[in-house]
């Protein structure tokens, strides 16, 4: 079987949050869907290693917050390759607490749901998490991320180039064409580091090349160091 078929499928990417007690913790998750508009439904498939997943299942509550193309690699990292159990993921991230005392985060998203669990589905690894929606919100406008735009730009794609509004600083379309430096590859996530686009949300200008980057700098992704790098081939 090819598993890499799966990744044709058609996914968002969003924020997770949910809270046990006064203990807040948010997740990237990718499968989450409308269910129905009378009454008002959403569903949320969470890993049941997850924090996020004992959360919901003690409070019987959650927020999903949806994130847009422009959103920073390392915001997407923070939540996505960190664990609850190990670092507050929302320390230094600009966010409220709902009407159900979920934690919606507002830094980088641009419409959130707050939703009641009414009921649940054990599937295997995963607890599809089924919500009565009870509140909705649009942020502001934007472009949702997909699955398939957050792989793309993991490997070196711009935002922009699906429509999203970011511009790297001091980067133009001349300067991108002229470099002619190594891609380096993340063995961990996946991130590919391109010197034309640099990493400027770390500080990295475009036109860098990795040899370039400071000892210090860490995967914007999953926050590994430099020795976790391949180049890549080709």
């Amino acid at each position: 079987m090819d598993t890499r078929a799966f990744f044709k499928l058609s996914y968002g990417m969003y924020i997770v949050c949910s809270r046990k007690g006064d203990k807040l913790n948010g997740q990237v998750a990718n499968t989450v869907f409308q269910i129905s508009t009378e009454p008002l439904t959403m569903a949320v498939s969470i890993n049941k290693n997850n924090l996020t997943h004992e959360y919901i299942r003690a409070s019987k509550v959650f927020t999903v917050s949806v994130i847009p193309i422009d959103a920073p690699m390392n915001f997407i990292g923070n939540f996505g390759f960190r664990s609850g159990r190990e670092a507050d993921k929302l320390e230094g991230i600009r966010y409220k607490q709902g009407q159900t005392g979920v934690p919606v985060e507002l830094e980088n998203t641009i419409a959130y749901f707050e939703a009641e669990v009414i009921d649940s589905i054990d599937v295997a690894t995963h607890t599809v998490f089924i919500g009565k929606v009870v509140n909705a919100e649009t942020v502001k406008d934007g472009v949702p991320m997909t699955y398939a735009n957050y792989h793309e730009i993991k490997s070196g794609k711009k935002p922009q180039d699906f429509g999203g509004k970011v511009e790297a600083a001091g980067s133009n379309a001349a300067q991108d064409r002229a470099t002619g430096n190594d891609k380096y590859r993340c063995m961990v996530c996946g991130y590919i580091y391109d010197p034309a686009s640099g990493d400027p949300d770390s500080g990295i200008k475009p036109g860098t090349s990795f040899a370039d980057i400071p000892d210090d700098w860490v995967c914007p992704v999953c926050g590994v160091g430099k020795d976790q790098f391949e180049k890549v081939n080709g």
